[in-house]
């Protein structure tokens, strides 16, 4: 299984292609325009099973205009795979800190700490390690596609695909 992962923004959104087939291997990452991420989906749409997403989720606070304008390009995304014919799946934030983390307290630097004891350090340049380069945004959109994975799998072993 192959996942595309993206973390959305307000006009540059981050993403991680993981393939799950016979080893966990993050294949791509990056953090792009969203016009770009766009055309990223329309190309990889006849490679990758799945799209996962972070879905915004309020829990009784106002939100802000750039919140909102994120929520469209979500949708925008959801639109563009539906059209490819690509399954497209939201993750909650919480349920990424509780897979990752296994507390609701996680914040993105814990984040990024699970997922560096995972799979190792960065590296350097002379030295890359398979997360080196990655920052920001793509540590999000790495937890996002490992905690879709988790999920889906529990879902094929529930019987409930």
């Amino acid at each position: 299984m192959i996942v595309l992962s993206i973390d959305t923004g307000t006009t540059e959104s981050a993403y991680a292609v993981m393939n799950y087939h016979k080893q966990e291997r993050l294949v791509e990452f990056g953090k792009i325009h969203n016009d770009a991420m766009i055309d990223k989906i329309i190309n990889l749409s006849s490679k990758i099973n799945f799209v996962c997403y972070e879905e915004f989720a309020s829990y009784g606070m106002p939100i802000g205009q750039t919140t909102m304008k994120s929520i469209w390009w979500n949708g925008y995304f959801c639109a563009i795979c539906e059209k490819s014919n690509l399954p497209f799946y939201p993750v909650l934030r919480k349920d990424v800190k509780m897979h990752i983390c296994q507390t609701m307290k996680a914040k993105d630097a814990n984040i990024r700490q699970a997922i560096i004891d995972k799979y190792g350090e960065p590296g350097t340049k002379k030295n890359p390690g398979m997360l080196y380069g990655a920052s920001k945004d793509v540590w999000s959109a790495i937890a996002i596609n490992l905690t879709f994975n988790d999920q889906k799998n529990e879902l094929y072993k529930e019987g409930m695909k």
